[in-house]
């Protein structure tokens, strides 16, 4: 019989979404993690997705996010971008993908990254590698869209933690996590998430992309579960 980790859930923005429904006002949350984490998606099975006997050697958290997508590994060189918006009613949650994604590709343009382009449903990659990925959650009257930039991450925890995903976008063309991960950073480039984190919440723009309201933003040194 298979021995599955505890699953936990992904509350770090909790406190966002409950704000948002509270005061009607959209807020932005830009943080790096302390911790490693896996995290999955809504629907994601662990049995198909993750290697179970490393991830309980290691003690590593698992952890299930409100947004859909396969599992990630979270560790201290992702950041977090984390928008929640009055939005009317649910559904539509695919078709925001285009805007939100643009909204963060052009403060990366700001902050001397460009060429990043949105492939798949909400990747973004630089060149053929993956850089980030987004989902979205849709509550009633809100939108919570949430973004992990690679800016040093440590892709070798992909490779010990994930299995290969049981759906890809077409342009991974059945490469490893090793072949297919890369990094926001580079040379004299955002040597460390926090660094970038701070610079990046700068960045975007100040108005949240699903309504043109003002945004409230918050920049935290790091997060943990």
């Amino acid at each position: 019989m298979t021995t599955l980790p505890p699953i936990g859930s992904y509350d770090l923005d909790d406190d966002l979404l409950e704000a948002v429904r509270a005061t009607g006002r959209a807020r932005l949350r830009v943080y790096p993690v302390r911790d490693v984490a896996v995290v999955l998606g809504r629907g994601s099975k662990p049995e198909q997705e993750l290697r179970l006997d490393p991830v309980l050697e290691d003690g590593v958290p698992v952890l299930r996010r409100r947004g859909g997508g396969c599992a990630v590994v979270l560790d201290p060189g992702n950041v977090i971008v984390s928008l929640v918006s009055p939005k009317k009613g649910f559904g539509g949650g695919r078709e925001a993908f285009g805007g939100l994604s643009a909204w963060v590709i052009d403060a990366l343009g700001r902050l001397g990254i460009p060429g990043i382009r949105q492939r798949g449903i909400s990747d973004l990659t630089m060149g053929d590698r993956k850089v980030g990925g987004a989902c979205i959650y849709r509550p009633l009257g809100l939108l919570y869209y949430s973004t992990t930039l690679l800016v040093t991450p440590d892709i070798d925890l992909s490779e010990r933690y994930l299995q290969h995903p049981p759906r890809e976008p077409d342009y991974r063309a059945g490469r490893s996590h090793a072949d297919f991960m890369g990094k926001l950073s580079g040379p004299g480039r955002f040597p460390d998430a926090e660094g970038f984190a701070f610079e990046l919440g700068a960045a975007l723009a100040p108005r949240s992309p699903v309504d043109e309201s003002p945004l409230l933003v918050e920049v935290v040194a790091s997060r943990r579960w």
